[in-house]
């Protein structure tokens, strides 16, 4: 009686001596590891483990053997134990007392600022993706990624939170967010999707200008209109007109603030009012240069000089033409006012060409006279008039025809006296040179 009493008193006590105890870490952030160990005192044969979160079975082993939970994460904050069993005489199952445990946040779901809030073409652009780490994870490392519309922007993954666009265009509106990560790849967050709107800046101040200045070509020149806006973002449209006209001498579409058009061969039909347009999406607008085309330098006076030329030569080949005609008209007529030796004596009224030998010079020009012989002058003084004749005198096996203009001198009750000039005081010989083509 007294073995069995001491049996029933000392057994509780060595059954309170082998109770499990449930090991797990004091603090767990998401994306640690936890690692649950059920620890027994005493050294019993064994013949089940398990652990339990919440009242529900995890996991269940025929072995000593701790329970690991590979990333943790938030819902794997609960109330956990652990319970062993075995056979000595009789069947027994002990449980520990429940752990609670806590996964706590990493660092929370980043934030995409952009900077400056109000984005405008052309403007430079700092996107970034905001977050942070608890005090006791200080020491954790973070990358980051940005995208736009599905692509990814920048290099990648980058130890930056920042991501510079050094410029950005209207067509670079869409939806933008980011990713932040551990370098360990245990813990992956998004921000929220945020909707970045670009404005565009209208085209302003279009201006025209030329090369050569002031719209002065010069005919066969190059003429260069300038057109320039001084703001406008996007591609900006530049066309350019003359004279109000539909129908466009050129257009340019670029990012750029000026463009120019160059016509390479200016003529005068080129002149005129010209006109240029910017247009980046807004409303358009308008400039406009008159442009005036002169001629070359030295252009009028070669023309003064061209034109001289021609009335000159003109006048000259009318001369020419004259003195050929009458030179054909003299030959073809016969006509000669000269005594010819071998003729006899001259005869008014005739024109007929005498051809001598050639003459030295003009004094040795053989003086004819035509009065007769036996007619002797009245002493009367009477007026006396002067007619004249022609005569072609100059050798027949030269080109050279010399022609000496004749008087007749009437005088009353007298026949009439020829003379030549030479013979006449005060009176001059007039002779003209044709020469044979």
């Amino acid at each position: 009686m007294l073995l069995c009493s001491l049996l029933v008193i000392f057994a509780p006590v060595s059954e309170q001596s082998d109770w499990p105890t449930l090991l797990a870490p004091s603090s767990v952030f998401e994306g640690d590891s936890i690692v649950l160990k059920c620890q027994v005192k005493q050294n019993r044969k064994i013949k089940t483990m398990s652990y339990y979160k919440d009242g529900r079975e995890l996991f269940l082993s025929t072995y000593v053997s701790n329970f690991l939970i590979q990333r943790a994460l938030f819902n794997d904050s609960g109330q956990y134990h652990c319970a062993i069993s075995g056979q000595f005489i009789f069947s027994w199952k002990k449980t520990s007392e429940a752990v609670k445990i806590k996964v706590q946040e990493l660092f929370p779901p980043p934030v995409l600022t952009v900077s400056p809030s109000q984005l405008t073409e052309g403007t430079p652009v700092t996107l970034t993706c905001e977050t942070w780490l608890p005090p006791q994870r200080l020491d954790t490392e973070l990358q980051f990624f940005f995208f736009r519309e599905d692509q990814s922007l920048g290099p990648g993954w980058s130890r930056s939170p920042e991501l510079q666009i050094p410029t950005i265009w209207s067509q670079d509106s869409g939806s933008y967010w980011c990713e932040a990560q551990t370098v360990t790849h245990r813990v992956k967050k998004q921000s929220l999707k945020s909707h970045i709107h670009v404005q565009r800046v209208p085209v302003a101040n279009v201006s025209l200008e030329t090369q050569p200045p002031g719209g002065q070509a010069i005919e066969g020149g190059k003429l260069v209109l300038f057109c320039s806006v001084s703001e406008g973002t996007g591609n900006i449209t530049f066309s350019w007109h003359k004279d109000a006209t539909e129908t466009s001498l050129g257009n340019k579409t670029q990012h750029s603030l000026s463009a120019e058009l160059e016509i390479l061969a200016v003529r005068e039909s080129d002149a005129g009012k010209y006109y240029c347009r910017a247009d980046n999406g807004h409303r358009p607008i308008w400039s406009e240069v008159n442009v005036t085309v002169r001629r070359p330098d030295g252009y009028r006076r070669d023309l003064v000089i061209a034109k001289t030329l021609g009335g000159l030569f003109g006048v000259l080949g009318f001369v020419a033409v004259a003195l050929l005609f009458y030179y054909w008209y003299q030959k073809t007529s016969g006509g000669s006012s000269a005594y010819n030796a071998s003729r006899g004596p001259f005869s008014p009224g005739s024109q007929e060409s005498t051809y001598s030998s050639p003459l030295p010079a003009v004094e040795e020009l053989q003086l004819m006279y035509a009065n007769d012989e036996t007619t002797h002058p009245s002493p009367l003084t009477v007026t006396e008039e002067l007619q004249p004749a022609y005569m072609n005198v100059g050798a027949a096996d030269t080109d050279v025809v010399y022609s000496q203009v004749w008087c007749t001198q009437q005088t009353e009750g007298s026949a009439n006296i020829r003379k030549t000039f030479l013979e006449i005081k005060d009176s001059s010989a007039i002779y003209s040179e044709v020469k044979k083509a």
